[in-house]
């Protein structure tokens, strides 16, 4: 265990920052550390009244807002168990999901409570309470009906604000996964592993007390939970929740208004603006010209790189890439204008960090180096060159699925080492390169191991593709793009164009995968693909 223990990095975050702003709604409702800090405790009090104990589970779905943080810390302060879920699945789902994590207080928002079947309630609930105004949606207890109003706290002060000694070996959260194999899973997560993620941010990104950030990644996803929210939090940061789905254009808009000083985000908004903003500024002839003069060209990328660095509000210290690979292309160029980026890599099942480096010593293609309290090994002949399964073993690791003792088994070893299913190599200094998911890896003719994650990142950053999949057929690579809507509509590109463009994409794309690598053929999805929750392709539908 580590020593840093949890709930008190929350709590002095509460007392240090006390008059200051903590959590706001985009466009709407704010809250200071102190009025964070008096919610959390006469939540306490509603739990005491409702009988609630140390361990008990309770549910957690909506979108994110900074009532749902609230909640979150509310829960895990008191010492229940929190057990976030994401609002995307569909409602027989979520109610599945509330009873298999033998939930005793549900919050939920109150338009997905009204697609519930109202005889299909769950049975374990004391109660149902509204994210947004928390008061009682539903029980079968009159006492419940209106108890978060009847909890009052009477003159709670900096200097006499203080929450229950949670120790680190507390299960702090439920988190329930949806993965590409179609499977849901309850990741069990420490308060120790909460602790460790929070300690290993606090020691190496850069964000200090008082600093603004933009949340923009779901809560109830462990990568956004962790470093937009946890993290920022126990240094006093101020928070600026987007409460929807944001667009890029709408991320952009806040980015500017509140201008972070530290942006966490994934690689399709990062591309986005890429494709749109500096592909077409790269292409001027005038531009063309100029970097081909070394006096010029860096004049052009400082350029470039400022303009880039406005459009995510000027003020950033550095700007962090997670949950899926970032096109190669995308970060040669990064590198050639000193954007200031990089790569970090985790899971839900290690809350979620396993490696990351600062921008400034980040090495190309990698996923950082192994975070401090963690071990990472590859199993490979020669796990330098010859990718192999990553394994991690250490502070951030899970103890187990939820309920699911056999599953537990499969993915962690007697000794403590866990299975990613991620492949990867890793230098002698500690820095990870990921190479792709073991279950989609893909065998060519003569054997070779081919990474279709690799070639779609190229494919992905080509004239009017959204997204694709690589897939085998008849032992022949077939790609799979669905259309950048955007990009047919404002170009007016006919299908037959269309097919044009993306036959003009594959032989380009061919040009830069190895010879064992190459697409014979492609298919046009007329819709987007099937998604999880968290925004990964079901794979396995397209196989």
């Amino acid at each position: 265990m580590v020593k840093e223990n949890f709930i008190k990095y929350i709590e002095t975050a509460i007392c240090d920052n006390w008059t200051q702003p903590a959590l706001t709604d985009y466009r709407g409702e704010s809250f200071t550390y102190a009025e964070v800090g008096i919610i959390i405790l006469r939540m306490h009090e509603m739990f005491r009244k409702m009988g609630i104990k140390q361990g008990d589970k309770i549910a957690l779905i909506g979108k994110n807002s900074a009532r749902w943080a609230i909640i979150y810390f509310s829960a895990v302060s008191y010492g229940a168990t929190i057990v976030p879920i994401l609002p995307d699945f569909k409602a027989d789902d979520l109610q599945q999901l509330v009873n298999h994590s033998d939930a005793v207080i549900l919050y939920i928002e109150d338009n997905i409570f009204s697609k519930f079947e109202e005889h299909n309630v769950m049975q374990n609930l004391k109660c149902i309470f509204s994210v947004s105004s928390f008061a009682t949606l539903h029980t079968n207890h009159h006492e419940y009906d209106d108890i978060y109003a009847q909890c009052n706290i009477q003159d709670v002060s900096k200097g006499h604000f203080d929450l229950p000694d949670i120790p680190n070996e507390n299960l702090a959260v439920i988190s329930y996964t949806s993965g590409t194999t179609g499977s849901v899973k309850g990741v069990m997560l420490l308060n120790n592993s909460l602790a460790s993620n929070v300690k290993f941010a606090r020691e190496n990104m850069p964000l200090e007390a008082g600093d603004k950030i933009v949340s923009l990644l779901p809560f109830a996803h462990a990568f956004g939970c962790a470093f937009e929210l946890l993290f920022p939090f126990s240094l006093g940061c101020h928070i600026t929740i987007l409460t929807k789905s944001p667009s890029p254009q709408v991320a952009m808009q806040a980015f500017g208004e509140v201008k972070p000083a530290l942006i966490l985000t994934v690689p399709l908004v990062i591309e986005k603006i890429y494709k749109s903003r500096i592909i077409p500024a790269l292409v001027q002839t005038k531009v063309r010209i100029m970097t081909k003069i070394p006096l010029l060209r860096g004049l052009v990328y400082r350029k470039i790189n400022k303009s880039l660095s406005d459009a995510f509000g000027g003020n950033f210290k550095a700007i962090v890439i997670g949950g899926a690979p970032l096109s190669r292309e995308v970060e040669v160029f990064f590198k050639k204008i000193k954007f200031r980026y990089s790569v970090g890599y985790g899971m839900t099942e290690c809350g979620p960090l396993i490696s990351y480096t600062d921008w400034r010593d980040f090495k190309l293609g990698s996923s950082g180096k192994v975070v401090d309290n963690l071990e990472v090994k590859i199993v490979s002949e020669d796990p330098e060159k010859v990718p192999g399964e990553i394994m991690v073993k250490g502070e951030h690791v899970m103890v187990g699925y939820y309920k699911n003792p056999e599953l537990t088994q499969e993915i962690i070893e007697e000794d403590g080492w866990m299975h990613t299913g991620d492949l990867g190599t890793m230098d002698p200094d500690q820095t990870v390169y990921i190479k792709g998911r073991s279950k989609t890896m893909l065998l060519g003719a003569s054997g070779q191991n081919i990474y279709p994650d690799e070639i779609e990142a190229i494919l992905n950053n080509m004239h009017a593709v959204a997204e694709s999949v690589i897939i085998k057929r008849n032992n022949k690579l077939v790609a799979l793009i669905f259309p950048d809507a955007e990009v047919v509509n404002r170009e007016k590109i006919s299908e037959e164009d269309l097919n044009k463009i993306f036959k003009k994409n594959i032989q380009a794309l061919n040009h830069k995968v190895p010879s064992f690598a190459q697409v014979s053929s492609f298919q046009i999805q007329k819709e987007e693909f099937i998604k999880t929750p968290k925004r990964s392709i079901k794979r396995y539908l397209y196989q």
